[in-house]
């Protein structure tokens, strides 16, 4: 045996020790998650596949795909899917519209009260989403902050019907996620060189082109992290489409709710709710890909 593999030896087995001490360490976290995540959607999962008794509010044990069927044969099922998607990526889009410059000035800010800046994103995030979406309810309503300003001013005589709209959730649920965009830019931006944009700028690239060429494709990772956290959060908010949008409006979370408490179908109840999960898992996906590919070139 030569001297080189001798001296490998200790080497390999450090590494070997390392990784069974790594593996020890993440195995209770790992039975943890697999304990709390992976079993109950297992156990929904076979709830999806029962059938229910609607004159006796029943389930019965069963192995059946009639619910997703039902869910996927209904247009009033399939337009609330379309809905749920349809306003989280377009809340994502805001959000990374009104997030990316606001993150780009926290990131670059030299001032001593950046920190008051970074509290003032994270605070909104102490307060629940219940709570924040009564605030706007007293914002919207027709005699709210809103509509009485602007007829207090004398700009319309009648107020405007924004309580109970998509309009409402839109807004909502921008304000409940905005802070997860900024944070996650905030962080990737502050890692990239500042002489990187400087050094664009002194070859004769203007503003757009320096973003365009420079700071867009370092920020990705920023922008992904961005980008899947507020999606997957738009698509299963709850509180702020059943607050502010009311019951004739419809998002697939309030309509899994429903289903489970006022319906007490729980097999239809566990299908949709699957159904959600794996739409905002290969939308996440999907997603991922294209910026990656994109990225890659």
């Amino acid at each position: 045996m030569t001297d080189a593999a001798l001296a490998r030896g200790p080497v390999v087995e450090r590494r070997r020790g390392e990784g069974w001490t790594a593996a020890a360490l993440i195995s209770p976290a790992s039975i943890f998650v697999a304990f709390c995540l992976l079993a109950p959607i297992a156990i929904l999962f076979r709830f999806s596949l029962n059938e229910f008794v609607p004159s006796k509010k029943l389930m019965v044990e069963a192995l059946t795909v009639a619910n997703y069927v039902k869910f996927f044969t209904d247009p009033y099922y399939t337009t609330i899917l379309a809905t749920t998607v349809r306003i989280a990526v377009l809340v994502t889009a805001v959000c990374l519209v009104l997030g990316f410059p606001l993150a780009y000035v926290v990131a670059r800010t030299q001032s001593r009260f950046k920190h008051l800046l970074i509290i003032s994103i994270v605070l909104p995030l102490f307060v629940g989403n219940a709570v924040r979406a009564a605030g706007w309810m007293t914002v919207f309503g027709n005699k709210g902050f809103f509509n009485a300003t602007l007829m207090g001013l004398g700009v319309i005589d009648q107020p405007l019907e924004i309580m109970f709209t998509e309009k409402a959730v839109v807004i909502g649920i921008i304000a409940v996620n905005l802070p997860f965009m900024v944070l996650s830019l905030q962080s990737v931006i502050e890692g990239i060189d500042r002489s990187v944009e400087e050094a664009a700028f002194s070859l004769g690239a203007p503003p757009a082109t320096m973003f365009r060429r420079v700071l867009w494709p370092l920020a990705l990772p920023g922008v992904l992290a961005g980008t899947i956290l507020t999606f997957v959060l738009a698509m299963n908010a709850y509180a702020t489409p059943f607050l502010l949008g009311g019951p004739l409006f419809k998002m697939m979370a309030p309509l899994v709710y429903n289903q489970f408490t006022q319906q007490s179908n729980w097999p239809f109840g566990g299908a949709i709710a699957f159904i959600l999960m794996t739409v905002t898992l290969g939308l996440t996906l999907m997603a991922n890909l294209i910026i990656q590919r994109r990225a890659a070139r």
